[in-house]
């Protein structure tokens, strides 16, 4: 039996999973996966329940599950919540307890959204890129790190730190999902001002003599935060490290309508991954049924595809999505001037809804 642990989270996370459920209860059943799930407490939810936004039974039964789904975590109410048990110190240490390391993240432009965009359409049509971002060192979990009194200044510091090892797994990764595309991989540093940034370099071309047949080429992320946004298609693959694949993949959700429609995978060594849309948890807009629940049912299809190994059933979840938008559906995150097309606004469930029908149309 297949398993997946569903953290739903904070915020729109119980209703964009919600809906993401319904998607998934109706391809396993459609294709016969035998996949059972079940729900357990995360993020600022948990912390309210149990005093830790990470409960060891959750993390058991996440260590125990082929796949976990999760919606989002976090709030400003958790803001003054000691710095250890805040939701986000929850996801961070979920990651690292199961070696989340790649972090999969696609910009892919659905063609009835071009207009959606905040760039020109003739800039991102026909955008379809990956970055993979490294997620478990960096900037993000290097020691030292802290806040302390210097020269009677209080200072807060962080360490960026990245081990061989940890370079040389993110590398291969990343070459090999360029072989799987159109073998070109572009990797994403600073150079030119940071230590780390030249061992980054020296490893990542060093694996790349392994695999002759991808084009590599190197870019400071400053350059690249300007290229997503004058010359985006020119990308296929990016590799970067925590927080700069962190900045660049929202950057680049942008370029497809909204950040509402993107799905993200952080994977281990094994395949085994934690499967979530990339946006927050959205507490202005949480309960009132408005919430976008694409990119979270899109994280399903991924999740099918990379984990499970039921890439028939993420093709029909994909298909289903864009059939939706051919039909003029949209939530009002990627409605744009709806009054000037032929567009219908609709709510989280009745998107929900749409996909379903879509789905059963199919099959």
């Amino acid at each position: 039996m297949t398993s997946v642990a569903v953290l739903s989270g904070d915020g729109i996370g119980p209703e964009i999973v919600h809906q993401a459920m319904r998607v998934l209860d109706a391809v396993n059943t459609q294709h016969k996966l035998g996949i059972e799930t079940a729900e357990h407490a995360f993020g600022g939810a948990a912390y309210d329940a149990h005093g830790t936004p990470l409960p060891d039974a959750t993390l058991a039964a996440c260590r125990n599950a082929n796949a976990i789904l999760l919606g989002s975590v976090g709030g400003p109410k958790y803001d003054e919540a000691p710095r250890e048990l805040r939701p986000e110190r929850g996801l961070l240490r979920l990651r690292a307890e199961l070696d989340l390391f790649a972090n999969l993240r696609p910009a892919m432009l659905f063609p009835e959204l071009a207009n959606a965009s905040s760039l020109k359409p003739e800039l991102v049509a026909g955008l379809d890129m990956m970055i993979l971002r490294e997620l478990t060192s960096g900037l993000y979990f290097g020691e030292p790190r802290g806040i302390e009194v210097r020269k009677g200044v209080r200072t807060g510091f962080n360490t960026m730190v990245y081990s061989e090892p940890e370079i040389e797994r993110i590398a291969i990764r990343g070459f090999e999902i360029a072989m799987q595309r159109s073998r070109r991989l572009c990797s994403v540093d600073k150079m030119n001002v940071l230590e780390v940034s030249e061992l980054w370099r020296e490893v990542v071309e060093r694996v790349g003599q392994a695999y002759p047949e991808v084009e590599l080429s190197h870019m400071y992320v400053d350059n690249a935060a300007m290229q997503l946004v004058r010359a985006p298609k020119q990308f296929d693959v990016i590799v970067t490290g925590n927080i700069f694949g962190d900045i660049l993949s929202d950057a680049a959700a942008m370029l497809t309508g909204s950040i509402g429609m993107l799905p993200s995978a952080s994977l281990d060594s094994n395949g085994k991954g934690m499967y979530e849309p990339i946006h927050g948890s959205a507490p202005d807009i949480a309960g009132q049924g408005i919430a976008n629940p694409l990119a979270t049912i899109l994280s399903v299809s991924m999740m099918l595809r990379y984990s499970l190994r039921q890439p028939g059933a993420a093709d029909a979840i994909n298909a289903a999505v864009s059939s939706v938008l051919s039909q003029g559906l949209r939530c009002q995150d990627i409605a744009g001037d709806a009054d000037t097309q032929n567009i219908t606004v609709v709510n989280t469930s009745a998107m929900g809804d749409a996909v379903l029908n879509a789905l059963k149309a199919s099959a």
